[in-house]
């Protein structure tokens, strides 16, 4: 038999290995759609909505280094993070989507829109839907999580970017950590000028486990019905 100190550290190896098998087990077990809505401040004009093509659910650890990165940016607190990626979340990770315009529906493509410097979007509204996965004669039903990033909380994010120097992706989180953000920076040479630009080029939702069974109410029609497009 090995020293107490081995055989502990091998009891916390095969604990670990529970945990991340059951982490992903529980993931695997759903089917999730995810919509987003990019809302305008002028309430006369129709939101502009989106189909994830394919939502891929990842480990917390997956992302730790660009997490820590917005650390080092002072995006967010080192206390929030360590407590994020503490969590027993599942990240459903969104890098494609297509448009629910009726003229453009089928056109499926990477996530590419403009964000900043624009004033006319209020906010970006997530809406996810998950079902038993196997079950595909049921329904997706709503799942009872509110994923919003308002325009003010990335405009702050994207000035504080203004300033640095390296050219790599940057990732932006809302308030509450539920959305985070990928985004390109871009530079747009014009004969009298040059401008900065920021671009979403992905996007992530961070759920509770724990709520991955807590459905609401209604169908998606229902719910996509004050976003959808004439």
């Amino acid at each position: 038999m090995g020293d107490p100190t081995s055989r502990r550290n091998q009891t916390r190896t095969r604990l670990r290995a529970q945990l991340r098998k059951k982490r992903e087990s529980l993931a695997d077990q759903f089917d999730f759609k995810i919509y987003i809505a990019f809302v305008f401040k002028e309430k006369k004009k129709k939101s502009a909505l989106f189909e994830v093509a394919e939502v891929v659910p990842v480990m917390t650890n997956n992302y730790e280094e660009n997490i820590l990165r917005g650390v080092r940016d002072s995006s967010y607190s080192l206390e929030s993070s360590i407590e994020l990626l503490q969590k027993d979340v599942v990240q459903l990770h969104a890098p494609r989507y297509q448009s629910m315009r009726r003229d453009v529906i089928g056109c499926t493509q990477e996530m590419d829109f403009i964000l900043w410097p624009r004033n006319d979007i209020e906010k970006i509204v997530c809406l996810l839907f998950s079902r038993w996965k196997g079950a595909d004669d049921e329904p997706f039903r709503p799942v009872q999580a509110k994923f919003e990033f308002h325009h003010g909380d990335y405009e702050k994010q994207c000035l504080h970017a203004l300033g640095r120097k390296d050219k790599a992706g940057m990732v932006m989180n809302n308030p509450s950590q539920s959305v985070f953000l990928f985004m390109d920076r871009q530079h747009l040479q014009t004969p009298k000028t040059k401008a900065t630009v920021f671009k979403l080029c992905s996007l992530c939702l961070y759920l509770p486990q724990d709520q991955l069974t807590c459905w609401g109410v209604g169908d998606i029609e229902d719910h996509l019905r004050p976003y959808m497009p004439d």
